[in-house]
């Protein structure tokens, strides 16, 4: 294992998570199966490994092989975000009790909401501006790969509204934009009916 691999704030590394994944998970490791960041970071790797088995079932002579650098940005991107970042605060009615979700959290809930779209696997997640002052405005950046022939218009808009209606009930961000930005098209069959 490189010494210089990235890992997150609780100091596993996703080849450790990784590994765990193709055990079956398997046998059960407490701290993986209890820390938060950890969990956050399978559910993404499973999301990454049924993007890899649909492209997989793919016609492999009519696709060029994906650059290894395209999986590796996904799981550098997928690093960087699992970390607990910033505290972003949540408005509590008792001035006694402070209460906030994580920059990680947000990223892994946008996540999820991608998720729900069929034919969608999400890139990278940002949060742009100064999220930790309560009604401060900020806009939110996905990158997403989508299915062929899904369209790109009507997928991101899906996107979008999934992103704004999960943000606006789990959080309390002032989000003035979700920004979509379609990077890859996988599944396409060289123009294949």
């Amino acid at each position: 294992m490189s010494t210089d691999e990235p890992r997150l704030d609780c100091g596993r590394t996703l080849e450790e998570l990784s590994d765990y994944l193709e055990s079956g998970r398997s046998p059960r490791d407490a701290h993986i199966e209890s820390c938060p960041e950890c969990l956050n970071a399978l559910d993404t790797l499973e999301g990454a490994g049924r993007l890899s088995r649909a492209l997989v079932a793919v016609d492999a002579s009519t696709l060029p092989e994906p650059p290894e650098s395209w999986f590796q940005g996904i799981l550098g991107a997928i690093a960087l975000e699992l970390r607990a970042g910033r505290d972003l605060p949540l408005h509590h009615p008792d001035p006694r009790v402070d209460l906030s979700i994580t920059e990680g959290a947000v990223h892994a809930l946008l996540r999820t909401a991608g998720d729900g779209v069929d034919g969608v696997f999400i890139g990278r997640t940002a949060i742009d501006g100064d999220a930790e002052t309560p009604g401060a405005p900020v806009t939110v950046r996905l990158t997403a790969s989508i299915a062929w022939p899904l369209d790109v218009a009507a997928v991101s808009e899906e996107l979008r509204a999934r992103a704004f209606a999960a943000l606006r009930q789990h959080t309390e961000l002032n989000v003035t934009a979700v920004d979509i930005r379609v990077d890859d098209i996988h599944g396409y069959e060289g123009g294949r009916s």
